[in-house]
């Protein structure tokens, strides 16, 4: 395979086909994504049961979610470095033996303590998963056929999320919490070993040295901003002890020390990312940036994932709570969406790739937003067909925006920045998905007990809540209407003239 040089790194140059080695390594890096992001979710729904095994309150047990999300939020931001100093095979080593170690040590967990130190090795190399397969996706694979690719990727993105709590679910409901460790570890061993024999290294690494007050600075802003949402409501509701009052003054404290640092971090990293980018030192190039098409795909990207994560965080909360069901029976009203996308996922990539972005980032966005003011109409007699429907449908316009927003985002960018445009995608993912749960979170259980106490029954009181959330969702993604025109396809722009500029 030919090369071509960009800045200090030389990458293969995109042939006019896929060949079958790099068609290999993007299916590899996908089943490993697959597993990771699938790991990731599944923890949510075993925190019951892990309060009564393990003797552990529930604010300990929601650490085991806290965690993995700050350690995704560190270390994602520093994979754009990491990708262009090390092959690539060494970050699939290292990404998928930190995950494999981390699922080893939560299986056999003796405490929380040890269940913890698991859930953060495993995050580690979560981490790294996404960026390395969307760098290497951009690497190999020509424009033309980069739809379909991302379709993919897309399905990673929203299948693996979605189906997580329903595996859970129904593994739960007749084996113990260890056995969701016990079934992912074989399947990322053998991935592991699979991939240190197959993967191929693409290019030549930089030699940059690690600017470790950028990675302090990273750490700071985007760990205090993901930490800081993650507490938003942890304060509780409807109880007035005194016990309570003092455990809610005490994390408004936390919420606001939290999103102060993240911000003054973020900030400051920012300033030295400008700085060290000037001599391609920089940890994460904002130079990205500089592409108006990348921009405005990562914000409607941002929005988008803000809707998708918080919407099925509180849907199922709404179902068990307000209509009764349980984990299982919530999890497999959602299962049909997560089918839909992914099967849609590879075709919707071939629609962009023959017609482009505003076919399909459209009528995906007023899909998803006509759903989300649905879900405004939610009460505690729904019935379930509509909610199988309608999630069914909102899934599919998140497909339908996913992979356009994808491709476009990342092939608005010079090779040599494909790496932090990736890092960025994914840290953009991580911080509005943690978003999204908290601001919905927050306001259902806040209108809900608002409710309940005036008198509301709990069934009524639960869909008052769900109510208001969506209608903060709804609200929060309209303006993608307009940002939906203006996203294109790259290679729809002007002869000589780079995309987004």
């Amino acid at each position: 395979m030919s090369t071509t040089t960009t800045g200090t790194i030389r990458t293969p140059a995109p042939t006019a086909t896929v060949g079958a080695k790099e068609n290999r390594v993007i299916w590899l890096l996908l089943a490993a994504a697959f597993v990771a992001i699938l790991n990731e979710t599944t923890m949510g729904v075993a925190i019951p049961h892990l309060i009564g095994d393990l003797g552990i309150t529930a604010v300990a047990a929601q650490w085991l979610t806290t965690a993995f999300m700050l350690t995704m939020a560190v270390v994602i931001p520093t994979t754009g470095f990491l990708l262009r100093r090390y092959t690539t095979r060494q970050m699939f080593a290292t990404a998928m033996g930190l995950f494999s170690v981390g699922t080893l040590i939560a299986l056999v967990a003796p405490g929380f303590e040890v269940l913890l130190v698991g859930r953060v090795v495993q995050a580690s190399g979560t981490a790294i998963m996404m960026p390395l397969l969307m760098t290497t996706l951009m690497t190999v694979v020509p424009p033309h056929l980069r739809g379909r690719m991302m379709g993919r990727v897309s399905v990673v993105i929203s299948l693996a999320p979605a189906i997580g709590p329903t595996m859970a679910g129904i593994v739960l409901d007749t084996l113990s919490w260890r056995w969701i460790f016990a079934i992912v570890l074989p399947i990322a061993v053998i991935a592991l070993a699979v991939g240190v024999r197959w993967i191929q290294n693409l290019g030549e690494q930089t030699r940059a040295p690690l600017d470790v007050i950028s990675v302090i600075l990273s750490a700071l802003g985007f760990g205090g901003l993901v930490f800081g949402l993650s507490q938003i409501g942890g304060g509780g509701h409807g109880d007035a002890t005194a016990a309570a009052a003092a455990a809610s003054d005490m994390a408004t404290v936390t919420l606001v020390v939290s999103l102060a640092v993240g911000v003054v971090g973020l900030g400051l990293f920012v300033w030295r990312q400008i700085v060290l980018q000037k001599v391609d030192d920089a940890l994460l190039d904002l130079r990205i940036f500089r592409s108006g098409n990348f921009s405005l795909s990562v914000a409607h990207f941002a929005v988008m994932s803000l809707a998708f994560f918080g919407t099925i965080t509180a849907l199922p909360l709404y179902m068990q709570g307000t209509l009764g069901m349980s984990a299982t029976e919530s999890g497999l009203v959602v299962l049909p969406g997560a089918l839909a996308m992914g099967f849609l996922g590879p075709v919707i990539g071939r629609i962009y790739d023959r017609w482009g972005t505003r076919v399909l980032l459209l009528p995906g966005t007023i899909v998803v937003l006509v759903i989300l003011w649905w879900f405004t109409t939610l009460t505690e007699s729904t019935p379930v067909w509509a909610l199988v429907v309608t999630q069914t449908l909102l899934s599919i316009g998140l497909a339908m925006s996913f992979t356009p927003l994808f491709t476009a985002s990342l092939g608005s960018l010079e090779p040599r920045f494909y790496s932090y445009g990736s890092a960025t995608v994914s840290t953009v993912q991580q911080v509005a998905g943690a978003a999204g749960i908290a601001l919905l979170i927050t306001i259902m259980s806040s209108v809900s007990a608002s409710a309940a106490a005036s008198g509301a029954s709990e069934a009524a009181a639960g869909a008052a809540g769900a109510r208001a959330a969506f209608l903060l969702a709804a609200i929060i993604g309209t303006p993608l209407l307009i940002s939906a025109f203006f996203i294109r396809k790259p290679a729809d722009a002007p002869e000589g003239v780079p995309a987004g500029h």
